[in-house]
Formats: C-alpha cells, structure tokens, sequence
C-alpha cells in the first residue's frame, strides 16, 4: 500500500509514466484520449504542452492534477499519486481551468473571499487580485465581466494558495494583446520565484516566450519534447529579397551557389529557404556588393515553433502507427524527414 507521507525532494516535480485514458468501454465504441505518453517537468520550470484540437492535452492535464483517475499509467506531483493522495496535492498546487465556472451572481471580491476560505495558507485576496489586474473591479459581478477579465480572475483563484506547482490551461485565452503581455510576465515573475508551470496553450507565440520545454501531442501520444530551439533545430531558415529591374547588365549575372538551400523566384522576387541562415545570407550580401546590387525588402529569418509544429503534426498525421520512442532520437527523425 502506498504511503502519504512526504517523499524525499527531486529535481522532478512531476513524472508521468505510460498514461492512459479512455473514455467508454474497451473496444470499437471506446475512445483512447491519452495513449501512453511519459514526461517529466523539473522544479522551477515551465513546461508547455502543445497540440491540435483533439491531442489529448486537457485530458493528460485533468490526469495530472488529479480530477480524474487513469485508465493506466502512473503519476506523481510532488511525489504522490494525485487522485488516490488528493489530501497531500491539493494544498501545494494551483489549477486554472479551461473555465472556472464561478457563480454569476457573486462579486469578484466575493468570489476570492469564498475561494479563501476553502484554500490553505491563502494570501490576501486583495493581493491575488493586483496580481492579475483585477484590483479595481472587486465590486463586479462575475457574470458582468469580460471573457478575458474572467480569465484573469481565474488565474487570481489559482494563485490565491502561493501554490509549489501551477496548472495552467489556455491561460490566455480571450485575453487582449496588453492583458496578455501581463499575464506572461506574471508567468514568468512565478517562474523566478521558483513556481513549477504546466501548461495548455494554442498560442505558439506563447510557448515560444515562456517555455523552458516542451512537448507537442497528436492523438493521444507525445510525438516530440525538447527545449524550444531542440524541436525548431534544422527547420530551414528563410530569406527573401527582391532584384533590380533587369537590363543587359543584369541580365548576364547569375545568383550565387547555395549548396544547402532550396532557391525559388517568382519575377524579380527570390526566396531562400536555408539550413545555414548565417552562411548563405552572407553569401548573398557579398554577391550584392560584389555587383553593385540593391536588394529590396530583403529579409532573413529563423524557423518559428509554429513552422516546426505544423511540420511535426503533418510528419505524425502521415505516421498510421506512432509510438512514442527516446524524445530526442524522434524529434531528429521528425525534423530529418525534411531534409
């Protein structure tokens, strides 16, 4: 029988091992949300789990912070199981949920002060509103705020219990370009402070910004994990530029070779996309100096995540029977195929 009582501290503050969850019985008219996936989050980091609608990511979230019980699998938050030993998670965890479902009819103030009372060791509701912005709106009714104030104050009722690991589900969902910039800074003051942060998003700008890792799921299973740079690393860099009007001159010079690019034009308009961004771009000033050419609107950039997403999702939805190997030895398959 497992013991409640508190496990000697580990670097991983949450370890998932061969999760699964199905919803219906076994069978045809059965559905396998969560097929087997393993991942680790270290104290202190923020990690973000990424997929299309339909991966799996709300499910494995209500697994991990223990609303539901797996089909299989096992999990540890802060070194208990986080269904069976609720009594020991709850107090050291804050969950923000997809919607916090808080009655219409309350004030905010009202909604923090009840919240409080089932909350250990909550800090002033005041406090957790300033955080959030939300300071000035106490007196609202909660069925009278915005669709992103009502994010904010369920972001506020997470962090009402100071909590040792967050939970974070589309955060920033419904939120203006100005509330979410203080939301990710608020993410990433928590972060310093050594919270631990698990979370949803669809925005991969968002992920982009914050995370320290990350994983990308695909019907049910993780198809990826790595850092940021890991899972974008030999994505091909772009670079684009548009040549002079063409005269007689021009017209005898031909572009430079780029042994490790993929060059296309479309009039006076090239496109370079490139596994030596550094390189090639250099390459391709040198060769307008040289000429005396003028480059317009010349532009060069990296891979973003959401290039290396889309890619990675296409590569696993041409995949009938994905497995879930070593992290990284399938992310350098993944990015591989493209090459």
């Amino acid at each position: 029988m497992e013991t409640s009582q508190s496990p000697h501290p580990t670097d991983d503050v949450i370890e998932v091992t061969g999760l699964h969850r199905r919803y219906g019985p076994a069978g045809a008219t059965g559905f396998d949300a969560v097929r087997g996936i393993d991942l680790t989050v270290r104290r202190g980091e923020l990690f973000a789990l990424l997929g299309t609608n339909g991966a799996g990511k709300t499910s494995a979230m209500e697994l991990i912070e223990g609303l539901a019980a797996p089909t299989a699998g096992r999990i540890r938050v802060l070194g208990h199981d986080p269904h069976r030993e609720r009594a020991a998670v709850r107090p050291r965890i804050g969950i923000m949920l997809q919607e916090g479902g808080f009655p219409g009819d309350l004030t905010v103030a009202e909604t923090g002060r009840t919240w409080a009372g089932l909350t250990s060791g909550a800090r002033p509701v005041e406090e957790a509103l300033e955080l959030v912005g939300l300071a000035d709106r106490r007196a609202v009714r909660v069925k009278q705020l915005s669709g992103g104030e009502r994010r904010r104050l369920d972001l506020a009722m997470a962090l009402l219990g100071r909590p040792e690991v967050l939970f974070l589900d589309e955060p920033s969902t419904g939120l203006d370009p100005e509330a979410r910039a203080a939301t990710w800074r608020l993410v990433r003051e928590l972060r310093a402070q050594g919270t631990t942060v698990l979370l949803t998003t669809h925005y991969l700008e968002e992920a982009q910004e914050l995370a320290d890792r990350l994983a990308i799921m695909h019907r049910g299973r993780i198809v990826t994990t790595g850092t940021v740079a890991e899972v974008i690393a030999g994505r091909p860099a772009r670079i684009s530029f548009e040549l002079p009007e063409r005269d007689k001159e021009f017209a005898a010079l031909a572009l430079p070779a780029l042994p490790a690019a993929e060059v296309t034009a479309e009039g006076r308009r090239i496109s370079v996309r490139t596994r030596d961004l550094q390189g090639d771009l250099t390459t391709i000033l040198g060769w307008a100096a040289r000429h005396g050419l003028a480059l317009g609107g010349l532009d060069a950039r990296s891979a973003s995540l959401e290039e290396a997403f889309l890619a990675i999702a296409a590569e696993a939805t041409e995949d009938p029977t994905p497995t879930t190997p070593a992290p990284r030895k399938r992310l350098l398959s993944l990015i591989g195929s493209a090459r």
